[in-house]
């Protein structure tokens, strides 16, 4: 079975992905510089690492991560 996304909980709106964690960072990707959105989150596309806003929507006590939201897309 395919693991989840790991999720990571940050006190800023902006924040950077190189996909580096348990492995060596020269073997991840691109370090890429997101902003989490009105939504609470963001999904690096490369790792498809979630980071939340801590205390925005998407961090609430028993939420489910809300919808997929690609880039761009409006609901």
């Amino acid at each position: 079975m395919i693991q989840p996304p790991e999720i990571i909980r940050t006190p800023k709106s902006r924040v950077s992905c190189d996909g580096s964690g348990d492995i060596p960072a020269a073997l991840g990707h691109p370090r890429v510089f997101l902003e989490i959105d009105e939504h609470g989150y963001v999904d690096c596309g490369y790792c498809d690492r979630r980071f939340v806003l801590v205390g925005g929507p998407a961090d609430a006590a028993g939420h489910d991560g809300g919808p997929d939201i690609a880039s761009g897309a409006s609901l």
